[in-house]
């Protein structure tokens, strides 16, 4: 079985930072980057708060940090996770093809998106109810859709489908939608864009397609809202199944707990970036917080 200095869980920003670094400090390091290269920054149409690069898509940075990372001598694998186990001093991480020796872990296998949970989301999963609107908004060019949200995240998603669709609600049960106050101000100036607040959506109706949405309360006097597409922007849920197995303590919302030097509360287990318990989540801070998991998982090494 090979081992390695450092296995690295999530092939997203944080993740590629993580294996730039590892081989900038010669450690013989593998990463293993799951189903999503690049993570859901590749979901981003526009990036303008990364320092140092005024704008670019999230696909653009993402392969970025891709390219960085694959100039050090580090294993990359397009393969998932199966399972981490402490094993003596260090870990054995399992895919379903072949298991590695690891004296540590860098844990950055980031989120996944949260469902509504409503009925007709997934019936017509695929068939108008989607979660991307950069890889899918195309499909809705000169269509009324719907973005349900209120974060920065559903804003970004509501100005990418304006480009496309010539209508588009965004739902939201708050009182206020809250994006940063930049987007809230392109938000507000899109004559396309129409804010419905303190409002859930109950139901997602359509025979073959979506057709419209039911909500809790009336909207210029009807509770259904004819729609051709409808985008879920309702937050984010940890990949954290891995770490909580393994015995990693979790906070409330099943976020890995970390301090100031990316640790856990396992030796030699580093984790990073969205699947982390920091309040602020943005591709620089995780990126930030994976090269610190480096360099403790460095010094961690080197005192064993």
């Amino acid at each position: 079985m090979e081992e390695y200095d450092i296995a690295i869980i999530g092939g997203g920003g944080s993740g590629f930072a993580a294996a730039m670094y590892a081989g900038r400090f010669k450690l013989k390091t593998i990463l293993f980057t799951g189903d999503l290269i690049g993570g859901l920054i590749t979901w981003t149409d526009d990036v303008s708060n990364y320092p140092g690069i005024k704008k670019a898509t999230g696909p653009e940075i993402a392969k970025m940090l891709e390219d960085h990372a694959r100039e050090y001598d580090v294993d990359i694998m397009n393969e998932s996770v199966s399972s981490i186990e402490k094993s003596g001093k260090g870990f054995i991480v399992a895919t379903k093809e072949k298991r590695y020796k690891s004296k540590t872990i860098i844990y950055v296998t980031g989120t996944k998106v949260r469902e509504l949970n409503v009925p007709g989301e997934k019936e017509l999963s695929n068939r108008g109810v989607n979660y991307c609107a950069l890889c899918d908004g195309f499909f809705f060019t000169d269509k009324i859709v719907a973005v349900i949200g209120g974060s920065d995240s559903a804003a970004k998603e509501a100005l990418v489908l304006t480009q496309y669709a010539k209508k588009l609600y965004m739902i939201y049960r708050g009182n206020k939608i809250h994006p940063e106050p930049v987007n809230f101000e392109k938000i507000k100036s899109n004559k396309k864009i129409e804010i419905i607040t303190n409002t859930n959506v109950l139901k997602i109706n359509g025979k073959d397609k979506v057709e419209s949405v039911l909500l809790d309360k009336p909207y210029k006097g009807n509770k259904e809202l004819k729609l051709d597409g409808v985008f879920v922007a309702v937050g984010h849920l940890p990949n954290t199944e891995l770490a909580a197995k393994l015995g990693v303590k979790l906070n409330d919302q099943k976020e890995v707990m970390i301090d100031r030097e990316s640790k856990t509360n396992i030796p030699g287990f580093f984790a990073a970036g969205d699947v982390a318990d920091s309040k602020f989540k943005q591709l620089i801070t995780g990126v930030s917080e994976a090269v610190t998991a480096v360099y403790s998982a460095y010094e961690f090494i080197g005192a064993k």
